[in-house]
């Protein structure tokens, strides 16, 4: 069996290495790829975006199966162009996609049908927004309506502070096309959780949930990143909570995307606050999340080409979805000032993968044979132990056996969790 994954940062490399455990795949590509993922896959320098150049691959291939891992392409429309060459596909297409390719739709999605949300506004004039703000209670958040390489979004603390980012969206257009509309919404309070479902658009299984450590610097403090560890299981996501979720916002979302037209197939990401007023979504995505998805799949016990080959087919319930029931930490290495301004090309030395051990590779190219730094995000560490407690000081002694200049990381990934499981 031919495969393909469409991507190349450490949440492919998580899928390629979890897809490489099913003996019926015979040759495993990625496009693009890194200098990590060679070691796992064939790397074709076609770029994600890149829908021709994908298509024809897939073609010239005659490629059985695909995975379309990252929102640009799925937005684009990839998988409705490789299911018209007879491509069978993980992920939605583009109809579906829009539930995170637009704020604006999922906003108006939750609000039609019930799901539960931050209440919001919606503008397509700056001058109407700014004057919005000059009354609307403060904290508010601000997001772009388009992607946005996952920098679309603005907690203001200040009046003066959501003015300035609906001018950077809406005027300075800083993510171009993506902040024609924008989205103001309340503020919401209360711990965050991740939770990645499979759906084939009529069961939904959740994998395990995960805490995400966006901040760069420890302590919750300096910039969002795309994220700098995470960790599986929340904590906070309990077996009551999962009730909740389920019957009010998982289930719920599925149906509302059938009736729009839109069935969802593929990994739906639900990011979930957990407020006073109980669970409400924060955003979709229409993808594997990364970071997360370093510390979901090294959980999955289950065969992940049955599972995905069962979402594309319509018979997940008939597909058992089963995950350890330990726990995984992943501590993210970045360049040094990652998410600014950040040096690259150096040298990366990673130590051999061992049981319950794995290092993703997200930036990292090869220069005359030597393996470099290319990216801010680098490498994830990532651990399985039967505890929390076990794998988080398992991923931070491997984080130590990874070497680069300009290493960076926080030295708290899973601290937040670890005290709320000693309470």
């Amino acid at each position: 069996m031919k495969v393909m994954v469409v991507g190349g940062g450490g949440r492919e490399h998580a899928i390629i290495r979890k897809l490489k455990e099913n003996s019926k795949i015979t040759e495993l590509y990625c496009l693009p790829g890194n200098g990590g993922i060679a070691a796992d896959a064939v790397c074709i320098n076609i770029g994600a975006k890149d829908i021709d150049g994908i298509v024809n691959f897939a073609k010239e291939k005659k490629i059985d199966f695909a995975v379309v891992a990252p929102d640009d392409p799925l937005v684009l429309g990839c998988v409705d162009r490789l299911n018209d060459i007879g491509v069978r596909c993980f992920g939605p297409r583009a109809c579906a996609a829009i539930i995170e390719g637009s704020k604006v739709f999922s906003k108006n999605l939750m609000k039609k049908y019930g799901i539960p949300t931050a209440d919001y506004e919606v503008f397509d004039n700056p001058e109407k927004a700014l004057k919005y703000l000059e009354n609307c209670k403060i904290p508010v958040v601000v997001k772009a309506d388009g992607l946005a390489l996952g920098k679309g979004v603005t907690v203001a603390e200040t009046r003066e502070q959501a003015k300035d980012a609906v001018r950077e969206i809406m005027e300075d257009k800083v993510f171009g096309e993506s902040g024609n509309n924008i989205v103001i919404e309340e503020f919401l309070t209360g711990p965050e959780v991740s939770v990645l479902a499979f759906t084939d658009g009529k069961t939904i299984k959740p994998m395990v949930s995960s805490m995400d450590h966006k901040r760069a610097l420890d302590g919750d403090k300096g910039p969002n990143t795309g994220g700098m560890g995470t960790v599986a299981p929340n904590p906070y996501y309990t077996p009551e909570v999962a009730k909740e979720c389920m019957e009010r916002i998982f289930l719920p979302t599925v149906d509302a995307m059938n009736r729009e037209g839109r069935t969802f197939k593929g990994c739906l990401y639900f990011g979930l606050m957990l407020t006073p007023d109980g669970a409400k979504v924060i955003e979709y995505n229409c993808r594997f999340g990364d970071p997360e998805t370093q510390v979901v799949l090294p959980l999955l016990k289950s065969d992940l080409l049955t599972v995905m080959e069962a979402v594309c087919d319509g018979a997940l319930d008939k597909t058992e979805v089963e995950f350890d029931t330990g726990a995984a930490c992943c501590v993210i290495l970045a360049s040094d000032g990652y998410p600014k301004k950040y040096q690259t090309g150096y040298p990366l030395t990673l130590p051999a993968r061992s049981k319950g051990r794995e290092v993703f590779v997200a930036g990292a190219k090869t220069e005359d044979g030597v393996l470099k730094t290319s990216g801010g995000r680098v490498v994830g560490a990532t651990a399985t132990a039967p505890t929390l407690a076990e794998a988080v000081k398992a991923a931070y002694a491997l984080s130590d056996e990874i070497s680069f200049e300009n290493a960076y990381k926080r030295n708290d990934i899973g601290a937040k969790a670890l005290d709320i499981l000693n309470l």
